[in-house]
């Protein structure tokens, strides 16, 4: 599905849904993108996997209407230019916490004349889409999220924003909370005075406002403060919970 329809979603001021993919498997990724969500959350930054470990999944997820999300290990040229290549929809990088990191972000998240990504997006070929018509087209389908996740970031906020040609900033609650001295209390008042204030200090910017969370309520409350672009745990997380609510009551009756 070329272009794929998340960018208009967006524009249209839609809140799209994601989730995560557990493993860089077809056979998982196949009943992940059939969930119902917009993109799917694939992650090279902790996953101790690269681009090239993802083989057609991001094609498949593209024929399926999803738009596939990559987040790079780092703010790296070379790690970008790949992840669109084995097509990625979106790109996000990780700990941009300047207007320099962010301009370099862009620069190699596009093809000229917005930036200086080198031409050769090699999924078109498993897609069978017509690569002279992907790469004319390219820059108006391509997502870049930048993430915002340090005291740094947050102070460099209005300097990052206004850089130009960045779709999402996604702030990462569990590195922010690291960065405040708050190592895992992402629930903490500090971290969610933050988050609270985000969409209200981009408002006007064009810039959507994302995050990634596992509780439904608070993704709910996060919706209602302005976030558009959610992602929303994993089937991983969300089954193994299931299963041990499962067990627990099983034992409880079999033992009674």
């Amino acid at each position: 599905m070329y272009p794929n329809p998340i960018k208009q979603k967006l524009a249209n001021g839609d809140v799209v849904f994601g989730t995560g993919l557990a493993s860089f498997s077809p056979h998982i990724a196949g009943p992940t993108l059939g969930t119902g969500i917009d993109f799917l959350w694939i992650d090279t930054e902790h996953m101790p996997y690269g681009a090239e470990a993802l083989d057609t999944i991001p094609v498949l997820a593209r024929q399926r209407g999803v738009a596939p999300m990559i987040r790079v290990a780092n703010n790296d040229p070379a790690l970008i230019k790949k992840a669109y290549d084995v097509g990625a929809v979106l790109v996000m990088v990780p700990q941009v916490n300047t207007a320099e990191e962010a301009a370099a972000a862009v620069d190699a998240a596009h093809y000229a004349p917005t930036g200086n990504r080198g031409v050769s997006p090699m999924w078109t070929r498993i897609a069978g889409q017509h690569w002279n018509e992907v790469i004319e087209s390219a820059n108006d389908e391509t997502l870049l999220i930048c993430q915002m996740e340090s005291q740094q970031s947050w102070d460099n906020l209005d300097a990052i924003a206004a850089v130009g040609n960045i779709d999402i900033i996604l702030v990462g609650p569990l590195d922010l909370s690291a960065s405040l001295g708050l190592m895992g209390k992402t629930g903490s008042p500090e971290v969610q005075r933050m988050m609270e204030e985000v969409p209200k200090r981009l408002e006007g910017t064009g810039i959507v406002v994302g995050t990634t969370l596992v509780n439904v309520d608070e993704i709910e409350q996060k919706i209602d403060w302005g976030y558009r672009f959610l992602n929303v745990g994993s089937p991983l997380v969300y089954g193994t919970q299931a299963v041990a609510e499962h067990i627990t009551r099983l034992k409880s009756y079999a033992g009674r």
